[in-house]
Formats: C-alpha cells, sequence, structure tokens
C-alpha cells in the first residue's frame, strides 16, 4: 500500500455541526508511505473514530477513505484480512492484549503466524525496553506503561506499510517514549514504511513529516 487518502471525510455522529476546524474533517488528505505523521487531538474530536475507520472496524462516516485509490468501503472481509496481515499494523489504544498470557507469549501469538522477526531480534525489544525480566509475567499483572511496550512489539512483528500507533505513549516517563519511538522508526525504515502517531496530549518528539490538528 502506498497511499491512504481521506475525501471530505466526516463521521456521521458530526454531520449536524457547522463548527468543524480540522486538518482532516471535510478535507483532502493523504498519508503517504515512507514518512512520520502525528495527529493531535482533543478530546470529542474523532480520534477514536478516525482510527476505526481507518482500520475498516467502522464505516460510519460521510466522504471516503481509499487505500492507493480504493474505497475501502468496496473491500471484502478477505481484503481486510490480508491488508491487517501484511500492509496495516496497529497498536490500539487499549492495547487489546491477552491478559492471561505473558509478555512472551503475547508477542510470539502473533509472530508465531506471520514468521516475521528472530527470537533473538524480539528478546532485545524487550532488554531495550525494560521489561526482560517481565518475559514471563503474564500480562494481567503487569502495569499499563508496561503491556503498551508489550503491544509495540507484537505490532512490529508483521510486515505493513502504514503503523498506526494510536496513544502510544500514554503512560510512559520520557525515556521509554524515546526508545518505543526509536523501535518504530527503525522498523518503519527497514519496511520503507509509514508510522501515523495519534496523540490527545503526550507525543514522542520524531521529526514529522507532518502534524495534523485533529
Amino acid at each position: 500500500m502506498k497511499t491512504i487518502t481521506l475525501h471530505n471525510t466526516l463521521p456521521n455522529v458530526f454531520s449536524q455541526r457547522t463548527d468543524i476546524v480540522s486538518d482532516i474533517w471535510q478535507r483532502d488528505v493523504e498519508l503517504e508511505r515512507g514518512k512520520l505523521y502525528l495527529i493531535e487531538a482533543s478530546s470529542g474530536t474523532g480520534k477514536s473514530s478516525l482510527c476505526s475507520f481507518l482500520i475498516g472496524y467502522r464505516h460510519d462516516y460521510q466522504g471516503s477513505i481509499c487505500f492507493d485509490g480504493k474505497d475501502v468501503r468496496t473491500l471484502t472481509q478477505g481484503d481486510w484480512v490480508r491488508i491487517r496481515q501484511c500492509s496495516l499494523s496497529t497498536l490500539f489504544q487499549e492495547l487489546r492484549l491477552f491478559q492471561e498470557l505473558t509478555a512472551w507469549e503475547n508477542v510470539q501469538i502473533k509472530n508465531s503466524l506471520t514468521h516475521f522477526k528472530e527470537d533473538a531480534e524480539v528478546s532485545r525489544w524487550f532488554e531495550a525496553l525494560g521489561i526482560a525480566d517481565k518475559k514471563d509475567a503474564k500480562v494481567g499483572r503487569m502495569s499499563f506503561g508496561q503491556q503498551q511496550r508489550v503491544a509495540l512489539m507484537r505490532a512490529l512483528v508483521q510486515p505493513f506499510d502504514f503503523l498506526l500507533a494510536d496513544e502510544p505513549i500514554s503512560h510512559l516517563d520520557d525515556n521509554n517514549g524515546r526508545i518505543m519511538g526509536e523501535l518504530m522508526t527503525e522498523e518503519a525504515r527497514k519496511q520503507g514504511a509509514s508510522v501515523v502517531i495519534t496523540s490527545i496530549g503526550k507525543h514522542i518528539d520524531l521529526p514529522y513529516d507532518k502534524v495534523f490538528k485533529l
């Protein structure tokens, strides 16, 4: 996938509003593969809706969203499966980890399907993120910040053209946030991919190609 394009897109819930001031809603916006983007939002401006639209979980919006010029509303379930396997990886705000599994198992349950990363590289990530001692700990007993780091690693063990990271460092200190940013951009460079980060406050300090105000 080379481009994600939004054309005059607006959540249906905002359809009666006349006070929309946004760099994304009701605009023509193109996200290109290989670039870094930050989407800054305030509470209630539709950030969660936007993320759900981009990953195909919801379609309750006006206008269009296209992947390489193809309207996502025309995609089949099989199309979405392939896109989520090979083109679009997501680090969810709510993480969606398996609480009863260990940190290592949560990453490897995906890596065992993609066969994308060697165990040694995943172990290096655990070390870099300061949770090597938590590899065998059940995720449900870890702090939310530790779980965010596990969720990042899970998002990176697959090929992607775009990585959507929804508020990835909301519960992290500056140092761990910096390390997460380095891992995301390092992997994106390897794959020639884009990183799209959303934030309603704290965000990773990166050399963004474009910052949008939602």
